[in-house]
């Protein structure tokens, strides 16, 4: 059967590390000089170069080495090609990645990009390039799936990049569209607004870093969460951070971790697959994390009455696998490409255009390589002058003892601000965009009092500018602060710890307001009393998360009837129910309540008889990202385990309603720590593990770490990277 295409993917063969290292091309480089890789049993390298150039082009080696396969997904999505792999079932996802676009800005960055960051790019990418000629056959999935070795260039890469900063508001348009055009769609409109807006703060402004509207008057939604203190609040007597961000769960995990070592560069970090700079990590001056800003930045234009002549369209062909090609056409407007044309999204009579900030030349990449090099908190604000998509919320310590926040992001100006609906007139000369809003003129915050700083997708600070409108509800912000502000002082295991925390203030809340409501119904006592010593914690043994869930299983859909529903894409989405369920209940008349209330609870009573705790219905499966295909996926599981979190504790595994058994496949997949006293002091750790070949002994050996709340050291001194990255590698270039 060895012959047959993708069986090696669906049995792989073991891959020792040996086996593994063995497979990287060690001579004839393009370097300029000899390069040492050092790695861990982990098969995390650390890269030691005697240029920048050098550094690049071996970064390009260690990407396609350990996720080749990954690389060619990203590449696939970034252009809409996922039919070539899947087939006539893809074609809907290719037609929407298509109109969106994430190509329309290269030419325009590549044109404004400094020269030294084109060479970095154009390094890499020869890297990448030199690894698919020269290395052995490709990843086991690539016969499965009928991929083929591509040429890499510098759009591609910058295209890979621009599919990663992806507006997160866009899921949100995508859930309202649904509901818009409805009767009610006015009272939806503005419980969404109010669900996403009323989120506690980050950080308070003083006057003299607000942006004032009169800045403005002439100009007319991912997660994460991320903590720093001061010196004051440590242990150590140096500054910490701590981010954990929050993604897809499966594997390989969309982070690399691995150390750098160039005449410009000494850091050690995550970087995104398949695109060459540290999105959050350590140097010996600096370390960094930050969250997902949920900036607006882009705006829906109703454009179905402007003039015809000056839509522009673009026929295009997708290729699809085991099936002939699909032709289908992108409308471009001067407010965008027409959404609606779409067939994957929810129908509707109107003609919508996106306009998106990401549309237009940024320059992501050159600022988070001068991040990289910064060497206090000042620099590292000065380096995201020119940073567009996504919008980040950044957190920075620097080894002097400062911490700061900032918002990294490129936001329209809008003389409108209040946002009175989701669809805009492009008719009103206050709808459109008259100039872009960046980091330097939007507020920050540097050494505040209470020395700490959070963030955690919340709402950020108190602003003239239009930030967002859908930020995640306060929960984890509250639960961040909380603790932070609890204790005098902190270490790195305190803030493993907080890492770790499945506690939600909201769930609490919202329990304790439930209960005296369930005891006036009758016939929930036993449940009232359990949710009214809960404390919030989802923990796998907790008897009350699991009640409380299956609780709101059965309460929110029975609320909620064809009667007096809210929008049903809407419902169980966890800001509505803290905001809105309780009022809703008590609207009620009483008698129609009890009646609500007694039905809910003995359904409730008989589910919560078979799931006694969080952890039977709760779980965390590690799987390749293949484990979704159809049939065939059972061959890329690996394990499904219970765990611990919710839709939005800090340790974040994120559901829906549910009451039975689930997979949690959102939601915290990486962690770093540093501590600013020690220039060793950083730990990293990925859910899944390094490599993405299947059958590699480091393909998901990070997994036990991550559960037992563990992490790998990536140090900064020479002589500890000798002792920790013990396997050394000599590349050699060509003579």
């Amino acid at each position: 059967m060895s012959h047959l295409p993708g069986f090696a993917a669906l049995f792989p063969l073991p891959a020792p590390l040996e086996t593994r290292l063995a497979a990287f091309p060690r001579k004839g480089l393009s370097c300029e000089a000899p390069v040492r890789i050092r790695w861990n049993p982990y098969q995390v390298p650390y890269i030691q170069a005697r240029s920048d150039h050098d550094l690049a082009f071996v970064l390009g080696l260690v990407h396609a080495h350990l996720r080749e396969g990954q690389l060619a997904l990203l590449k696939h999505a970034a252009l809409g090609r996922l039919a070539e792999i899947f087939g006539p079932p893809a074609t809907g996802i290719d037609e929407l990645l298509r109109i969106l676009d994430f190509v329309r800005a290269v030419d325009g960055i590549m044109e404004q990009m400094p020269a030294d960051t084109h060479a970095w790019l154009g390094a890499f990418v020869a890297g990448l390039n030199h690894y698919q000629e020269k290395a052995g056959p490709p990843p086991p999935e690539f016969a499965l799936l009928g991929l083929r070795r591509e040429p890499w260039t510098v759009a591609d890469v910058l295209t890979i990049s621009r599919l990663m900063g992806a507006d997160v508001n866009w899921l949100v348009y995508f859930t309202l569209l649904r509901e818009e055009g409805r009767s009610d769609w006015p009272r939806i409109w503005a419980r969404a607004r109010e669900a996403g807006v009323d989120s506690a703060t980050s950080f308070r402004a003083s006057d003299d870093e607000r942006v004032l509207s009169s800045l403005f008057s002439g100009l007319g939604r991912s997660g994460s969460n991320s903590v720093a203190l001061s010196p004051e609040k440590s242990t150590s007597g140096g500054a910490l951070i701590a981010s954990d961000p929050h993604l897809g769960v499966s594997l390989p995990n969309a982070w690399l971790l691995l150390g750098a070592q160039s005449p410009s560069y000494h850091v050690v970090g995550l970087m995104p697959v398949g695109v060459p700079v540290f999105a959050l990590g350590r140097n010996p001056f600096i370390a960094w994390g930050g969250t997902n800003l949920r900036a607006l930045a882009s705006d829906l234009f109703d454009v179905g009455g402007i003039d015809p002549a000056s839509i522009r369209c673009e026929p295009f062909l997708i290729r699809r696998r085991f099936c002939f090609p699909a032709r289908r056409i992108r409308r471009y407007t001067p407010f965008g490409p027409i959404l609606s044309d779409a067939r994957l999204l929810p129908r509707t009579e109107k003609e919508l255009a996106l306009s998106w900030v990401g549309h237009h030349p940024s320059d992501e990449i050159s600022a988070l390589l001068a991040a990289a090099r910064a060497r206090h908190c000042g620099e590292f604000r000065a380096s995201f002058t020119e940073f567009g998509v996504p919008g980040q919320n950044l957190l920075c310590a620097d080894s002097r003892g400062n911490i700061i926040q900032i918002l990294a992001s490129a936001i329209p100006a809008r003389e409108e601000t209040s946002y009175p609906d989701l669809l805009r007139d492009p008719a009103d000369p206050h709808t459109h965009w008259t100039g872009i809003i960046r980091t330097p003129q939007l507020p920050y915050a540097l050494n505040p009092s209470e020395g700490y700083l959070a963030s955690a997708n919340n709402r950020p600070v108190e602003s003239d500018v239009l930030i967002g409108l859908f930020f995640t509800d306060s929960d984890r912000i509250i639960r961040l602060k909380e603790i932070l502000a609890g204790q005098e002082k902190f270490s790195r295991q305190d803030l493993a710890r907080l890492q770790m925390d499945t506690r939600s203030p909201a769930a609490r809340r919202l329990a304790g307001k439930l209960a005296p409501l369930l005891r006036a119904a009758g016939q929930g006592e036993g449940i009232a009393a359990r949710l009214d010593t809960w404390d919030g914690d989802y923990r796998p043994d907790s008897a009350a998360a699991a009640t409380f869930e299956i609780l709101l299983y059965y309460l929110v859909p029975a609320l909620y009837t064809d009667g007096r529903r809210q929008a049903s894409a809407l419902l169980g989405q966890w800001g509505f129910l803290t905001k809105y369920l309780i009022p809703d209940l008590e609207a009620l008349s009483p008698t129609r309540r009890a009646r609500l209330l007694r039905h809910v609870l003995r359904k409730t009573a008989r589910r919560a008889g078979r799931y006694a705790v969080w952890g039977d219905m709760h779980r965390l499966g590690a799987a390749h990202w293949l484990g979704r295909l159809p049939v065939l996926g059972k061959a890329f599981r690996l394990a499904r385990f219970p765990v611990g979190g919710s839709r939005e504790t800090p340790m974040k595994t994120a559901h829906g309603l549910v009451a039975g058994p689930h997979d949690a496949v959102y939601g915290s997949q990486a962690r770093h720590i540093s501590d600013l006293s020690d220039p060793d002091e950083n730990y990293f750790i990925l859910f899944g593990g390094q490599d993405g070949w299947l059958g590699s002994a480091n393909f998901a050996d990070q997994i036990d770490l991550w559960r037992q709340g563990n992490y790998i050291r990536m140090p900064l001194r020479a002589e500890t990277i000798a002792a920790e990255f013990p396997l050394t590698m000599d590349l050699e270039p060509a003579p």
